[in-house]
């Protein structure tokens, strides 16, 4: 789990998202759910969010930054 974090330091810099040990699998199936795989599939997500990022950085910390703050919350 997690074998990517250590190379989005800075999105999650930009995004204003402290990882912690206590959060880091909720920010994890964030980004799971964003990048569209299957959770625990850490290979294929890095994959997708290294291409994401690449395509549009700005878009992919605006998304990861509105599910970490709406997380919890239901419409």
């Amino acid at each position: 789990m997690t074998c990517y974090f250590r190379h989005l330091v800075q999105v999650f810099q930009k995004a204003d998202i402290k990882v912690t040990a206590e959060n880091r699998q909720e920010i994890d199936r964030i980004i799971h759910n964003i990048a569209g795989v299957n959770y625990k599939n850490c290979p294929a997500t890095w994959r997708q969010v290294k291409s994401l990022i690449s395509e549009d950085e700005v878009s992919f910390i605006l998304k990861l930054k509105a599910a970490w703050r709406n997380r919890g919350h239901t419409l």
